[in-house]
């Protein structure tokens, strides 16, 4: 039988044979690879110092609503809390009807956030996955529209509610922001890497019809985005001040904002208190809101990081 010959010379093989695996080529990469690096202690200390700058101003805030209007534009200020939560709260919404802004504001963000997110991601999923003529020149000019101040629209936005028969009425803040081109440029951006043009076809050849695709396909793909998008739009709809202030009044069906703008108003005074206090009240749904889908906005900002 022919044997085969070993060309390599004796000292390199014996060096290759003796040498550990963590030295072999590759070897060392792979096995660092699957290693947790712990967090030292620099990492700690930063992550606390970022942690209560972030959270500092809510604790102020509360501490400002618990104490007197004249307590709180004291210098030093207050910082441990006092004993007039209950009352500013109880004040601050009795003051304004509390209760009907936040239901108002409840429903504007929601019904904006579902419109914006539904939207984006079919407006999205045409632009990133669908080909027809003039699709690179309408996405430049839908992104072009964020370049324009939202100022520039009041006028004659607001001549249009008012020959509509919608001023001080909720649709007025609603409808103007069914959608936003954030929120496409957004969607585009995510479904052009996430959403293979191959589940496409392959939904296409098995005979789905678009709206099938868009339910099974393109929406399980884009919850991620999706959940991302729906929270920054909720919270941009529940901050919105310019357009409800000029749209609705606080006497009729006022969001939070408009609410807040007449909170705390006395004898020629404010009771930053009491301004504070409702300020408190708005910001304590958004962190339920922030609690509940944390997890599904981490991972939507995350999607995509890492590849495999």
């Amino acid at each position: 039988m022919a044997r085969t010959l070993d060309t390599t010379p004796p000292a390199e093989a014996e060096v290759k044979a003796d040498a550990p695996a963590a030295a072999r080529p590759g070897r060392r990469f792979r096995q660092s690879a699957g290693k947790q690096h712990h967090a030292g202690p620099l990492t700690y200390v930063l992550l606390i110092g970022a942690a209560f700058v972030s959270l500092f101003p809510l604790y102020w805030n509360v501490v400002a609503a618990s104490h007197t209007g004249e307590r709180v534009v004291e210098a030093p200020a207050p910082l441990l809390p006092g004993n007039r939560l209950l009352d500013n709260l109880s004040f601050a919404w009795n003051q304004v009807d509390m209760g009907e802004a936040l239901i108002n504001t409840t429903v504007v963000a929601s019904l904006v956030a579902l419109s914006t997110v539904l939207f984006s991601t079919l407006a999205g999923f045409a632009f990133a996955k669908l080909p027809f003529r003039g699709r690179g020149m309408m996405l430049s000019l839908v992104v072009a529209t964020m370049t324009i101040p939202p100022q520039l629209s009041v006028i004659p936005l607001y001549q249009i509610i008012t020959d509509l028969g919608w001023f001080d009425q909720l649709q007025s803040v609603v409808l103007p922001s069914l959608v936003a081109a954030f929120g496409v440029f957004f969607m585009r951006q995510f479904l052009v890497e996430a959403l293979p043009m191959e589940l496409v076809e392959a939904a296409r050849m098995d005979g789905a019809h678009s709206l099938r695709i868009i339910w099974h396909v393109v929406f399980p793909v884009a919850r991620p985005a999706m959940a991302v998008l729906g929270m920054l739009v909720f919270v941009q709809a529940w901050n919105d001040f310019f357009w409800p202030f000029i749209a609705l009044t606080p006497d009729g069906s006022p969001t939070l904002q408009v609410a807040l703008a007449g909170l705390g108003a006395g004898n020629h005074t404010v009771d930053h208190a009491v301004v504070l206090t409702g300020a408190l009240i708005s910001t304590v749904p958004l962190l339920l809101v922030f609690a509940f889908l944390g997890k599904h906005i981490v991972g939507g900002i995350t999607a995509g990081a890492v590849k495999s």
